[in-house]
């Protein structure tokens, strides 16, 4: 049974300063503990991203062997039909991998109900600082690094800036910092939300993630 929530933020400016405007999310939670769906969630993102490329080939797939070794009695040898035999060296493989796709298969509601239950948890560790897109004009990592300090965010911990969209300067300025993922609000996912200690959002993401995740 889901249960709904309110997050108010006040958001900051670049300089660190509380503005008066006022930022809120409507979150769908779960009343009893929701980590059984988040836990999915993460699976169902991680299982996404194999490749699931990997290949040898059989012995029919491997190229000669066609003719067979030695004739079937009299050599005293044992007995060979081909040498691209498994048991031979640069024979085919047996049971070796072949490329598959693996999906695990999440709902659509529960996907948003994950989400929004594990921003809900993460409540305490988010800031929204206003203008965060156009404020980093050039592709200057010491501005970002700037900012971070004016707003507070400890960039030794890992840290999550959701916006409503990539700008080339910006994603060149955070490129650099290892601590630091940029995500826009429409690729968010549980994985990434989960590893951060803390997030920062934009008041333009804050409203694409209430269209998209809470509606």
């Amino acid at each position: 049974m889901t249960v709904q929530k309110f997050i108010k933020y006040n958001s900051l400016d670049i300089n660190g300063q509380v503005l008066n405007d006022e930022h809120k999310l409507e979150l769908n939670v779960l009343e009893k503990s929701g980590n059984y769906l988040i836990h999915k969630d993460i699976l169902r993102h991680q299982i996404s991203q194999k490749q699931g490329t990997v290949s040898t080939k059989t012995r029919s797939e491997v190229r000669g062997g066609g003719r067979k070794p030695w004739q079937q009695k009299g050599t005293g040898r044992a007995r060979a039909g081909s040498n691209r035999s498994p048991l031979w060296k640069g024979g085919g493989v047996i049971f070796g991998p072949k490329p598959k796709k693996t999906i695990l298969k999440l709902n659509k509601k529960e996907r948003k109900l994950s989400l929004q239950t594990l921003l809900y948890n993460k409540r305490n560790n988010i800031s929204v600082i206003e203008n965060l897109e156009n404020a980093i004009d050039s592709a200057k990592t010491k501005k970002f690094f700037t900012l971070c300090k004016n707003c507070g965010v400890d960039l030794n911990q890992k840290v999550l800036v959701i916006v409503s969209k990539k700008t080339p300067a910006l994603k060149l300025s955070i490129r650099n910092m290892k601590n630091v993922e940029l995500i826009s609000a429409s690729n968010l996912n549980t994985l990434s939300i989960l590893k951060a200690k803390q997030i920062l959002l934009t008041p333009l993401a804050v409203n694409e993630i209430k269209e998209t995740y809470c509606g």
